[in-house]
């Protein structure tokens, strides 16, 4: 899974969140959590 952190918080609903997960819907509408194919190191940059 691919996520974005050192973002301010965030309040989402009830929650505080200081971490955004990457996904995309896909054709019914559900989200699919974005994942490399190949093993990267974390912290690696995303392009």
């Amino acid at each position: 899974m691919a996520a974005v952190v050192n973002f301010p918080p965030r309040q989402i609903g009830k929650f505080m969140s200081e971490v955004l997960t990457l996904g995309f819907p896909d054709e019914n509408g559900h989200v699919v959590l974005f994942s490399p194919d190949v093993r990267v190191p974390n912290g690696a940059r995303l392009f």
